[in-house]
Formats: C-alpha cells, structure tokens, sequence
C-alpha cells in the first residue's frame, strides 16, 4: 500500500503560447509526490514544452503553476536544483569530459569548489546502479547514443541523492528512446524505485506498453491540451489510442500479473 499522497505540483489554467499558436492550453493538473506520471501524446502534442514549463526552463506567464504551493516563477535557479532534476532528449556536449565528470554534474548544486566525500561516494554507487561503471574514464564524446541516455540518467539521478528534507521531482524527456529492450525496462523501474512519499517521477514516453507496465497515471494530451486521463488501476480503453494518436489497437490480458498489453 502506498504512503499518503503530499500535495507537490498544482497547475492551474496553465498556456503556453508562440505568437498566435498555442503549445499548451487551458492545462489543469494536480501532480502529488509518490507517483510515476506519464505524459503521452502524437509529435507536437505539446508535451515537451508542458515538461519545460514544470521544470522552469520556460516561464509561466498565462496562467498558474506551484511547487509546494509557491509560483514556479519566484524559485530561484539554485533553489530550483535542489528541488529537481531535468533528463532531456537532448545527450551532446560541447567539450570532452569523462562519463564520471558528466554523472558528477548532477551533484554541482551540493558542494563549492570540489566535490566531497560523500559526492564521490554517490557518482560511484550510480555508476554501479546504471551499470556504466567500466566507462566512467570514457570521453563522454564517443559513446553511443544509448550509452549517452544512460549517463545522463545517472547525473539526474545523482542529482536526486541525498536531499531527503523536502519535496522533489526528476523530468524525464523521452527517456528511453536509444535504449534496448533491456535497458528500457532497466531505466524505468530505476526511476520507479525512487518515487516515494517525497518524490514525485514525471515522464514522457512514446510506448503505451511501457506506460502501462511502469507509470501510476497516464496523462493523453492533443493539440496542447490534455484529453484523457488514465489511472492505472483502471481497465485502458483503446478508444484513447484512436482519439489521440489515429490507430486502432486491441487489449490482451496478462497471463502473469494483472497488466494489459496493447496490440496493434
């Protein structure tokens, strides 16, 4: 049984727009910790920016967004990275640091001049975690696209480490989309574990059967607004699928657990 929900992001009325285009709109949500909130949706559904405006890296300025009942907009850039931890879809850097250096990142807004003991202690217990430890003296440059989503979900991850005095939330932007089967499955349940009654996961993903396996709700969003809700002790209604993403499917029941399986 889960731990009782605390109140963390709220939204309000929330739009976001570029010129005379409306990316997000009319955006009401309430996002408790001790969830795994999954956003789904067709390409330019307006998902990304929704998860920008959330983070912070775009401002609120048409309507209201709170973390732990405070305006986004009022959070400074510091305070802000104590609160949360941002994995987007995008991995290139423009100079050659090591696997370990770009995992380290994650723990910048938790020391000065040099890392500590205990940042050290925690890059190394990540490293071991995403399984990446025989490439943390690698140039960061020269891994593969897959390598690369791994390390940088281990800085994110480093980044939600020891900061248990109050709320936090980790953004993950298309997560898994160079990752094999393994590692989807892998990177998931590790984002999974970390949802507690402090901790709030929100993620954007492309594959309703991952959605399905791993999120507690599923959020469906069309032309910058959302359109469904799915909470996911709920029998999935392939009606969805047709409205949001044009496709018709069909449900199978697990053999093994209580889990559905959509097929198309």
């Amino acid at each position: 049984m889960k731990e009782k929900e605390v109140s963390l992001i709220n939204i309000q009325q929330l739009s976001y727009q570029v010129k005379d285009k409306y990316l997000v709109k009319n955006i009401n949500c309430h996002i408790p910790t001790n969830e795994l909130l999954v956003i789904m949706g067709a390409n330019g559904a307006g998902k990304t920016t929704l998860l920008k405006l959330i983070s912070g890296l775009l401002p609120v300025s048409d309507g209201v967004l709170l973390v732990d009942e405070k305006s986004i907009n009022k959070y400074a850039a510091f305070a802000l990275s104590h609160k949360r931890a941002v994995l987007s879809q995008h991995y290139e850097i423009a100079f050659p640091l090591t696997v370990n250096e770009i995992v380290m990142m994650g723990r910048y807004p938790f020391f000065d001049a040099k890392p500590r003991e205990i940042d050290k202690q925690i890059v190394q217990d990540i490293l071991e975690q995403m399984e990446i430890t025989d490439l943390a003296n690698r140039n960061y440059q020269t891994l593969s696209g897959g390598e690369a989503q791994k390390v940088q979900m281990g800085r994110v991850l480093a980044q939600m480490r020891g900061n248990d005095e109050q709320n936090r939330f980790l953004l993950l932007d298309e997560p898994v989309s160079h990752l094999d089967i393994k590692f989807q499955y892998q990177l998931l349940a590790i984002a999974k574990s970390i949802v507690n009654h402090k901790t709030a996961v929100i993620a954007v993903l492309h594959d309703i059967n991952l959605a399905l396996k791993f999120a507690d709700r599923i959020l469906f969003m069309k032309e910058g607004e959302i359109v469904f809700e799915h909470i996911n002790t709920n029998k999935f209604d392939v009606a969805i699928i047709k409205n949001v993403f044009g496709i018709d499917a069909t449900i199978i029941e697990s053999t093994n657990d209580s889990k559905q399986w959509v097929c198309f």
